[in-house]
């Protein structure tokens, strides 16, 4: 019995293993710290990569939309001339003044400035593609504000036409064979006499904000566009807001865990991951074809991006509500409160950050949409400013499709503006939420 207590006095089995077996222990830990240190290598290569992709794409997007935010001019002598503007004399007519030939006044400072340049029809034409086809209009508010210019000589600044414009920005190269740009020689020779006499300036190109779409790409804007964007929003805001918090609050604190309600809250985590265009083809099929509401209205597109809102919102309300300790509910139970007292007065109150975080996202997510309001007809060529939810409009994302689509090289400078505007907007959204999270998060 002795015997079989004590310990073995010979050597323990294996004894060669035994003496190695710190060496094997630390073998494996080597190779396991070194699997860490590339997993962490591999994470912070990933992250490189991924900013790199970024920058590259941001970096492509400035550098070729920068230079919508400022536009050239021409200066141009020209003579208001009363047989033009006022050929029966007298008083001036408002009338007579809406009416006349302003592009013939703009050709005819052009052929005061270079009269050799009229010799040909083909010469014409192309010394009156100079300045924007629309600088007729300039002349004519400029007549319409002070009538007294009338039968007087003025220095007028017109806008460069799109080629011009490109070419004096330097995106179109003057080193290039003629036949391989837009602009020929004769009208480089144009450019540089009248930068040579001081006649060529660059502005800041306000009219991007405050001009809506044409089709010509110095005079586009995106206000149209912005103003059709912050309607669509509004609605898609008034609608989806409230239904979304009344739906999370009554799912979270309301109703009965059945297989109705898990139903329901499967189907709304599905509606979530649904294509936003098959959002378009229901707007397309419930709110145009069978209600009959007005085509690219902000009306129909804030209906239908309400719709595809509405899963973001529930989901984060819910967790929002989620959050909030349930002490809080039992306290306020127990002083006598009623269920929606302490829903309406306690928990919706300090879920309420959670809420509109959820919210800002799912409105940035919706501002960035474009196949939903494609499928209503907001992709329409629309110049007027919208003035209501019923009136055409279209949005920013839709108009960058619509410029991208175009094949004049100066929309490809204001489709890289809109894109970048469309971002600043985005991301000032996104700021809003973090600085709302962060500033009325309660830690449980």
């Amino acid at each position: 019995m002795t015997d079989a207590a004590m310990p073995p006095t010979g050597p323990p089995p294996g004894g060669v293993a035994d003496i190695r077996r710190p060496t094997i222990a630390h073998a494996h830990l080597r190779r396991r710290y070194a699997a860490e240190r590339r997993f962490k290598l591999y994470g912070l290569a990933s992250i490189a990569v991924a900013g790199l992709v970024l920058l590259l794409l941001i970096g492509s997007i400035v550098s070729k939309g920068y230079s919508a935010f400022w536009q050239y001019y021409v200066q141009i002598d020209i003579t208001f001339a009363a047989e033009e503007l006022n050929p029966n004399g007298g008083q001036v007519e408002d009338t007579t003044v809406r009416s006349a030939d302003y592009l013939k006044l703009v050709r005819d400072g052009l052929k005061h400035a270079f009269p050799d340049a009229t010799k040909s029809r083909r010469d014409r034409r192309a010394l009156y593609g100079l300045v924007s086809a629309n600088s007729d209009v300039v002349l004519r508010n400029m007549v319409l504000d002070d009538p007294s210019i009338i039968g007087t000589t003025r220095n007028v600044w017109l806008k460069l036409s799109d080629d011009m414009d490109t070419f004096a920005k330097g995106n179109i190269k003057r080193n290039l064979p003629e036949s391989d740009r837009r602009v020929s020689d004769q009208e480089i020779g144009w450019y540089d006499i009248l930068a040579s006499q001081d006649r060529i300036t660059a502005r800041f190109n306000i009219d991007l904000f405050r001009n809506g779409d044409s089709r010509e790409p110095e005079e586009a804007g995106i206000y149209g566009a912005l103003i059709g964007s912050i309607l669509t929003l509004t609605v898609t805001l008034l609608v989806s807001f409230p239904i979304g918090v009344m739906t999370a609050v009554y799912l979270e604190e309301f109703a009965p865990k059945n297989r109705w309600t898990d139903l329901i809250e499967v189907n709304i985590n599905n509606l979530a991951a649904v294509p936003s265009i098959v959002f378009g083809l229901l707007g397309l099929a419930v709110f145009l074809n069978f209600f009959g509401l007005p085509r690219s209205a902000p009306l129909v597109g804030g209906l239908v991006l309400a719709l595809m809102t509405l899963p973001t919102i529930i989901i984060t309300a819910r967790s929002a509500l989620k959050a909030v300790p349930p002490s809080i509910r039992e306290a306020a139970l127990g002083l006598g409160a009623s269920p929606l007292q302490v829903v309406a007065h306690h928990v919706l109150p300090l879920a309420m950050p959670g809420v509109l975080t959820g919210t800002i996202i799912g409105m940035a997510q919706a501002l960035g949409e474009t196949a939903p309001l494609l499928m209503i007809g907001m992709v329409a060529f629309i110049v007027d400013v919208p003035q209501g939810f019923t009136d055409p409009a279209t949005v920013l994302p839709v108009q960058i499709y619509i410029w991208a689509d175009s094949p004049e090289r100066a929309f490809v400078e204001r489709t890289s503006a809109a894109i970048m505007i469309l971002l600043g907007f985005l991301v000032l959204m996104n700021l809003v939420a973090v600085v709302l999270r962060r500033k009325f998060e309660r830690r449980w």
